[in-house]
C-alpha cells in the first residue's frame, strides 16, 4: 500500500489554521462578549464562568480542524497498490550437494558441509526470479526440494542438511546418481537456461550411474553443469560419530569433474577454503543472470472525500452548537 499527496505543495496552507489558532496568544487580545451592564459590579465579582462559557473554545477548534481537513483534501491524498509485471524468464537451478561423511572434515570453517551450506544460502539470497531446487547425495541421492521460488523453505531444508552418518546413511559418494537426480529435477523445465551446480569433496564410488553417463544425460536435456571440488590439499582432520579423529587426504577426482563440466558447457572450480567457495558461487551467479524485465504499475485512488466529509460534519456541528447549546446572548 502506497500513500501520497497529488499536490503536496498545497500542504503549506496548513500554516493558516496554525496561525489562526496561535494568533490570540501572540496578540493577547480577547474578543469582548456582550454583557449586561450593572451600576455596581460587585454583584458579579464572585461569579465563576458557566459550563457553556468554558466550552466555547470548542467552536473555533471545530472550525480550525475543519479548515485543516479541507486543506488536506485540496492536496489530493491518494492511496495506491503497486503491481509488478515480470517479462522474461529466470534461470532454473538444481543445487546438487555431497553429504558423504568426508564432508565433515575440518579444513573448512566450521567444516566442509557447514561452509557449503552458508555459501549456498548467500547464493540463494542473491537470486530473485530463479527457481532453485536441492538434491543431496551420499551412497544414494535424494531430491529434497523441487525447483521453487519459496527460498525460505529451501534455506530451511538446507539448514537441516547433515552429513550422511548423522542421518543413518552409508558414507559413500555417488556423484553420477546425484547428477542424474539433478538432471531429472530439471527435465520438465521450460526455462531457457537450466543449470546444475554440483559440489563434492571426493570421487565417485557408489551408485549405479557413471558420472560421465549422467553428464551426457544433462547435455541431452540442455542443462549446463558447474562442478566444484571442495577440499584443501593434504590431510584434513575428519571427526567420526564415535569421537575418533582421523587425518585423511583429499580424494577429489578433478579429471572427472572437469570432463562433466566440459561435456555440458559448464566450468570446473576448485575451492580450498570458505572464501574460495564464496568466490566460486559469486562467479557462477554472475555467469547465470536472469533475463527478466520488471515493470511496476501503481493505480491510485483519490481519498479527498474522506477528508471533506468529516470537515463538513465538523462545520455543521459547529453551527448547531453555536445556535443551541453554546449560543450567546447579544
Amino acid at each position: 500500500m502506497i500513500f501520497k499527496f497529488g499536490s503536496p505543495w498545497l500542504l503549506v496552507l496548513l500554516f493558516i489554521p496554525l496561525v489562526l489558532a496561535l494568533w490570540p496568544l501572540f496578540t493577547r487580545r480577547r474578543l469582548r462578549t456582550a454583557t449586561l451592564q450593572y451600576s455596581d459590579l460587585r454583584l458579579t465579582t464572585n461569579l465563576s464562568p458557566s459550563i457553556r462559557q468554558r466550552l466555547r473554545f470548542i467552536l473555533p477548534a471545530l472550525r480550525l480542524l475543519a479548515l485543516a481537513l479541507l486543506i488536506l483534501a485540496l492536496a489530493r491524498p491518494q492511496s495506491g497498490n503497486a503491481r509488478e509485471i515480470i517479462s522474461g524468464e529466470g534461470v532454473d537451478i538444481a543445487i546438487v550437494l555431497d553429504i558423504s561423511g568426508s564432508m565433515a572434515a575440518l579444513d573448512f570453517d566450521p567444516n566442509r558441509l557447514g561452509a557449503a551450506r552458508q555459501v549456498i544460502e548467500e547464493f540463494i539470497d542473491q537470486r530473485q526470479y530463479d527457481r532453485i531446487g536441492l538434491v543431496i547425495f551420499a551412497t544414494e541421492a535424494f531430491s529434497q526440494v523441487p525447483p521453487t521460488l519459496d527460498y525460505d523453505v529451501l534455506k530451511r531444508i538446507l539448514d537441516e542438511t547433515q552429513v550422511s552418518w548423522d542421518i543413518g546413511l552409508d558414507s559413500g559418494t555417488a556423484i553420477g546418481l546425484g547428477l542424474a537426480n539433478g538432471a531429472n529435477m530439471l527435465r520438465d523445465s521450460d526455462a531457457e537456461s537450466k543449470v546444475i551446480i554440483l559440489l563434492t569433496d571426493g570421487a565417485n564410488n557408489s551408485g549405479q550411474i557413471d558420472p560421465l553417463t549422467a553428464a551426457q544425460i544433462a547435455k541431452a536435456l540442455d542443462i549446463r553443469v558447474y562442478t566444484i571440488g571442495a577440499a584443501r590439499p593434504g590431510p584434513a582432520a575428519l571427526p567420526f560419530p564415535d569421537g575418533r579423529i582421523e587425518y585423511r587426504d583429499s580424494e577429489i577426482d578433478e579429471e572427472t569433474l572437469k570432463e562433466i563440466a566440459d561435456i555440458t558447457g559448464g566450468l570446473y572450480f576448485r575451492a580450498e577454503d570458505k572464501a574460495g567457495l564464496q568466490e566460486i558461487y559469486d562467479t557462477i551467479s554472475q555467469l547465470e543472470r536472469s533475463q527478466v524485465e520488471v515493470r511496476t504499475f501503481t493505480r491510485y485512488t483519490e481519498l479527498a472525500i474522506w477528508f471533506i466529509l468529516p470537515a463538513v460534519a465538523l462545520l455543521i456541528l459547529e453551527v448547531l452548537l453555536r445556535r443551541t447549546v453554546l449560543r450567546k446572548i447579544p
